[in-house]
């Protein structure tokens, strides 16, 4: 989180000095996401939504839902500095312990954010529990070939001796998912899956197009790194009680 903080802090004046341009460019990200999402099942004016994770620059801020709350541990930190967020609730609040009852939502949103916190599989569980039946889950995170993943341990067992030094691809998420290990985040839960993927080869073509700029993107060449893997879902009815049950 401190990391988190630090970094948003350093761009919070650039975010604001380009609001003019920005805001209508966020706007028409989350309405796109809205049209996509609705041709699955339609979302009104009325829609719940909930987004986990919503940082600075979430869907819930330009996708036009009257009933709409972000969730994300800095909300506090966040909301005195951009004006968009005066206009959606927003609570200071972990995705491993979403503040609502079961079914509050229709619409759960978390865009690329589990992977840096300590239990995404929690994360994903309680994202779940507060999607009401029939309601729509939308899930993004990056996932990394398995090489990451084993190096990250190792590096922060290095750190956790104190030893000095930090290496970025190994540090730059809490976890490392692999596509099996996002695919896991929801297995067994009560979805039925509408749409999966993720942009593996779209990430290897990026790392060889771009000129390397460090051993880091070197790496990507080799061990594919930050492919985008997409999950919508919609929550499934609670089977109807067994006449005669006691």
């Amino acid at each position: 989180m401190a990391r988190q903080l630090a970094y948003i802090r350093a761009k919070t004046e650039r975010l604001n000095n380009k609001a003019a341009t920005l805001v209508p460019e966020l706007t028409e990200r989350s309405r796109a996401l809205r049209r996509r999402l609705e041709d699955v099942r339609p979302l009104g004016a009325d829609v719940r939504l909930l987004e986990v994770g919503s940082g600075v620059t979430g869907h819930v801020f330009f996708f036009g839902a009257e009933k709409a709350v972000g969730v994300d541990p800095l909300a506090d930190e966040f909301r005195p500095h951009f004006a968009w967020h005066e206009q959606v609730r927003t609570i200071a609040a972990g995705g491993e312990n979403l503040p609502f009852p079961d079914d509050s939502f229709d619409l759960v949103i978390s865009d690329n954010v589990v992977d840096h916190a300590e239990n995404p599989a929690r994360i994903a569980a309680e994202m779940v529990r507060v999607l009401a039946p029939g309601g729509l889950l939308y899930f993004t995170v990056n996932v990394h070939h398995a090489f990451y993943g084993a190096v990250a341990r190792l590096h922060a067992a290095w750190q956790a001796l104190g030893l000095p030094g930090e290496i970025g691809p190994f540090a730059d998420h809490t976890v490392h998912l692999t596509p099996a290990a996002a695919r896991g985040l929801f297995g067994g839960r009560p979805l039925r899956i509408v749409s999966q993927t993720a942009r593996i080869a779209e990430a290897k073509r990026e790392a060889r197009r771009l000129e390397p700029r460090h051993a880091g993107d070197r790496l990507k060449r080799l061990f594919y790194k930050n492919a985008v893997y997409e999950l919508i879902a919609l929550k499934e009815p609670r089977p109807a009680a067994c006449a005669g049950a006691a």
